[in-house]
């Protein structure tokens, strides 16, 4: 996972197969200039659409005869995948949103920006410390697609069910094969209590201290805070339940249980961690499976998040 932090105005995306930049053939547009190396049919990026790209972002000296440093590539920071954004208004002459709205959906191309320019228009803002004088800021595009705020919503929602139907087949393909019996909840999270331990149900807010497990739904095991290989050295695992400080699923899963449990819970991709993989263990999309035990409930406590 990259922690690297940079301006959100500065980030770019990919070409495959670009040239080097010469200065060459660059047109003017709001603050920035652009090249397209490939000008596919299609209307323009307007201002509130959601763009899907891909981004290299680099600095140099673009003049196609000095190495320019990469700082960013999107593919490498988002496992192979085009990046989503909204397109918006340029925020200062020299945003790279001035020339995002000159590329349609299929196009390549590459955005630049003198550096020496960006650091008299943005007197306030510091420049990364590998800003040099002389040197452009790089964006290498590729737009994937170009769509509308309310046609990029609707695709999302018609997705996100597909997805749903597809983790709820698998889960009773799944349940058939292994004769489980679980029960479901409203949301779409199963489970199994194998024991049903003492008290009332844990409500929102108490603090929960547990033993978990975490595997796909082929065994793989992700996660564990009772095996010292995921170096957890066998620590109690603590939240607040009912407050968001775990993925959805396990948020509403806890509140089954009593202090005492021993339960399994499976949990849909959509309330797990769908498209967004938290780490190489866990693909995109997957299916997870807890197996819990609760060791102490308490009123109130200290939240601590999941790693």
């Amino acid at each position: 996972m990259i922690k690297r932090i940079v301006p959100v105005a500065l980030l770019g995306a990919v070409i495959l197969g670009a040239a080097s930049c010469q200065n060459k053939g660059f047109k003017k547009a709001k603050g920035v200039e652009y090249m397209l190396y490939k000008d596919a049919p299609g209307k323009n990026a307007e201002v509130g659409d959601i763009l899907e790209m891909n981004i290299v972002w680099k600095v140099g000296k673009n003049d196609g005869k000095s190495k320019d440093s990469v700082i960013i590539d999107t593919r490498k920071m988002n496992a192979g995948k085009p990046i989503s954004m909204p397109l918006m208004d340029p925020k200062f002459i020299g945003d790279m949103a001035g020339g995002l709205a000159m590329f349609s959906a299929g196009d390549s191309g590459v955005i630049r920006v003198s550096i020496d320019s960006l650091k008299k228009n943005l007197k306030d803002q510091p420049m990364p410390p590998f800003a040099k004088e002389g040197d452009y800021f790089i964006y290498e595009v590729t737009m994937v697609s170009v769509k509308s705020k309310n046609d990029a919503e609707k695709e999302s929602k018609e997705k996100a069910a597909k997805q749903i139907q597809a983790d709820d087949k698998s889960l009773q393909d799944y349940f058939a094969k292994n004769n489980i019996k679980a029960e479901k909840t409203a949301s779409g999270v199963y489970y199994t209590i194998q024991s049903e331990g003492t008290g009332e149900k844990i409500a929102k807010g108490q603090s929960v201290t547990m033993k978990y497990t975490g595997k796909l739904l082929d065994g793989k095991v992700f996660d564990s805070n009772i095996d010292t290989a995921f170096h957890h050295d066998k620590e109690p695992f603590t939240i607040q339940a009912g407050t968001g400080s775990v993925i959805p699923g396990m948020d509403e899963g806890i509140m089954m249980l009593k202090k005492g449990s021993k339960a399994t819970l499976y949990i849909p991709s959509s309330l797990a961690y769908g498209e967004h993989s938290p780490s190489p263990a866990i693909p995109a999309n997957a299916i997870l499976v807890f197996e819990m035990q609760v060791t102490e409930v308490k009123a109130g406590g200290e939240m601590k998040a999941m790693k």
